[in-house]
């Protein structure tokens, strides 16, 4: 069986730095589950490419799906051992290596070293928002973007997407800009692995949860606006409004109103690090999930949401009805009054509309981390 190496950089700097996983990195934590016990461990380090043992590649997978309490000194000690044995894995024709987070595909050596190592890449796409969407994202963000995508399209052996979406919005880039396309499957990605939630509900109120980062891109800013007008309408009753993510980037407007609305203080519950076990209990006991993102890659968030089988009010966008279906309602992400009618409804306890959406997850299939390995296997045999 062809041996596999798993790029774990970023995986290990977030886990280093205590970031809470995101979707990207909850995807990778999936690779190195399923990939563990044939996969040796890739981290570039201080200008480096260390290839670690397979004994010492199993202790760092271990401490990044389970961190130990003394993570960073098990970690340090890793590389070091790693390090003092080789510096460069060189050249392996009839290796996969996969780089499942975009991580180092922005830095200049990246291409050179890959091309000297003679592996055969294998690059995890999870959107192009930064080209599509620039306005959304960082400064600076749509050059390094650019870079990560004309490596991985150039550099690739193969590709993977979350989507068919994301894989047409791929496929069309590189026609316009006049670039091979390597083979590349769309794999749909499962529900994060989350523990069973527990049956006491954490708020006594009813509560509608947003799932993710606070951003932009996610709308937030909506929302906070049409929680004020259920406090205008409602007073004490309307129902919370919990954000589960940290404060990210470009969304001083909303920062703003999550600390100076006087009206939404105490209504508005903010979880910027939430353990796996406080998502899925808040999940659980949702009213709904709101999804009112202006653009996606994916949207790991509604497929956590109906494995819970929690309703969702999601943006109306081509990738949430690929991999939901009808279950959602669906809504144009600048439609207030649209918004606010939904949470109302889905609010009401003999909602007509969320007795349907339930009767509907019944019979859902949820996609399959199996399924998604199946196709990943399939496009990696040929290459």
């Amino acid at each position: 069986m062809r041996e596999v190496l798993i790029d774990v950089t970023r995986l290990l700097d977030r886990r280093w730095n205590g970031n809470i996983p995101t979707g990207v990195d909850r995807v990778s934590l999936e690779y190195i589950r399923h990939y563990a016990n044939r996969a040796r461990a890739i981290v570039r380090y201080y200008g480096r490419s260390l290839l670690a043992s397979k004994e010492h590649s199993q202790q760092l997978f271990q401490e990044i799906l389970n961190p130990s309490r003394d993570f960073k000194r098990r970690v340090v000690w890793l590389l070091t051992l790693t390090g003092s044995k080789i510096q460069n894995y060189g050249s392996r024709k009839d290796c996969i290596l996969l780089n499942t987070g975009h991580n180092g595909l922005d830095q200049k050596s990246y291409p050179s070293k890959l091309e000297k190592q003679k592996v055969k890449p294998v690059f995890f796409i999870h959107d192009l928002i930064p080209l599509q969407y620039p306005e959304y994202c960082r400064s600076g963000e749509f050059q390094r973007h650019t870079q990560r995508i004309h490596a991985a399209l150039k550099l690739g052996r193969g590709i993977i997407t979350n989507s068919n979406v994301t894989l047409q919005h791929l496929t069309d880039y590189a026609s316009q800009h006049q670039l091979a396309l390597p083979p590349a499957v769309a794999a749909p990605l499962a529900a994060a692995k989350l523990p069973e939630a527990s049956p006491q509900r954490p708020l006594e109120e009813n509560y509608f949860v947003m799932l993710g980062t606070i951003e932009s891109r996610k709308n937030h800013w909506m929302i906070l606006q049409i929680w004020r007008r259920l406090v205008e309408q409602m007073g004490n009753r309307a129902p919370r409004l919990v954000l589960i993510g940290k404060r990210g980037w470009e969304c001083e407007h909303v920062v703003d109103l999550l600390d100076r609305s006087e009206g939404l203080q105490g209504i508005v519950i903010e979880l910027p690090d939430s353990t796996d076990q406080e998502v899925a209990n808040y999940l659980q006991h949702a009213q709904a999930l709101l999804f009112p993102s202006f653009a996606e890659g994916y949207g790991m968030p509604m497929m956590e949401a109906i494995a819970f089988r929690v309703p969702v009010i999601a943006s109306d966008l081509q990738v949430f009805k690929e991999i939901a279906g009808a279950l959602p309602v669906y809504l144009d992400p600048l439609d207030f009054t649209g918004w606010l009618a939904a949470v109302h409804d889905l609010n009401d306890p003999d909602s007509k509309t969320r007795k349907a959406k339930l009767a509907q997850m019944a019979n859902f299939e949820l996609p399959t981390w199996h399924r998604h390995f199946e196709l990943v296997d399939a496009m990696m045999s040929g290459l």
